[in-house]
């Protein structure tokens, strides 16, 4: 019986390259004589409705998203919980997912042969239980203070495009922003704090390379929350980049604390977590070892 994949592909991820590296692997898989479902669909509603429908019939052995971290992000959302496989090829900006989980980047038949391998690896899923009881996951950070305040600046913007609009968003909020006043509770451990920065990593980076929670494993059961405590803003010019490599983590106005639930609680602050647009806060998140499995 041949192997079914349901696909589903972001032709715009990477400046546009997902459609050239996502048809290449459906051509690969075709000659191998695999199965694929398109369910790809114009939006990501659309894909996340035909996925869960063919989830929910049995209709796909596994599935496999082409794109950057906002695709593994909806097949996390399809996938955890369930047992059935994800896929990735890998073909967006960033790649932090896929880079940290060592798998193939921009490479569609190495992607394939990992995909074809049948091997799966069992990682942690981070879970939020939305009020109306639906359940939402991811799988790398989440951002919920400078970084999500630029974020949700930028998504309100239609021009520019890209990473250019993203940096504009940076510099307009740089003048007017303030440390935000935070209410976490970690494992029941309740602390106040004003932060620049906070974010909750089941992996290490975001952001297109950026390390922030760099010691972060996919398979702890853990989450690591990065506090970065009230700073002026020129020494948080100064701390920010370091981000990029890891060694913002030696500053002491940086702490990381790990725990299996995190409730984080401010005031006006929309979370994003992979690179999406996630939930206000306040909001209770729990790791739930092995919830994803990884063709990998």
């Amino acid at each position: 019986m041949a192997l079914r994949l349901g696909l589903i592909v972001n032709p715009t991820s990477g400046k546009n390259t997902g459609a050239r590296i996502g048809t290449e692997a459906v051509t690969l898989l075709r000659a191998a004589g695999v199965e694929i479902v398109d369910l790809s669909a114009l939006d990501a509603r659309g894909a996340s409705e035909k996925g869960r429908a063919a989830l929910t019939a049995g209709a796909v052995d596994a599935l496999v998203v082409a794109g950057g971290d906002g695709m593994v992000h909806l097949g996390t959302n399809l996938c955890a919980g369930t047992g059935v496989p994800l896929g990735v090829v890998a073909a967006g900006t960033g790649n932090d997912i896929a880079r940290e989980l060592g798998l193939p980047v921009r490479d569609a038949a190495a992607a394939v042969d990992r995909i074809l391998a049948g091997r799966t690896h069992m990682v942690d899923a981070a879970r939020y239980v939305m009020p109306s009881g639906e359940e939402r996951w991811f799988v790398g950070v989440l951002a919920a203070g400078f970084d999500a305040v630029v974020n949700e600046r930028a998504n309100q913007w239609r021009w520019p495009r890209g990473r250019m609009r993203y940096n504009l968003a940076v510099l307009r909020e740089l003048p007017v922003f303030r440390p935000i006043p935070y209410v976490l509770e970690l494992d029941g451990e309740r602390r106040e704090t004003d932060a620049m920065l906070v974010a909750v990593g089941n992996g290490p980076a975001y952001g297109g390379g950026m390390r922030v929670t760099p010691d972060a494993e996919f398979d702890d059961g853990l989450l690591d929350v990065l506090l970065l405590h009230r700073l002026p803003l020129h020494e948080f010019l100064r701390v920010f980049p370091k981000v990029f490599t890891g060694a913002h983590v030696g500053h002491p106005a940086v702490e990381i604390i790990r725990a299996r639930r995190v409730h984080l609680e401010a005031t006006g602050i929309v979370s994003y977590a992979d690179g999406e647009r996630f939930a206000p806060l306040p909001l209770d998140l729990e790791a739930v070892p092995g919830a994803l499995t990884v063709l990998a």
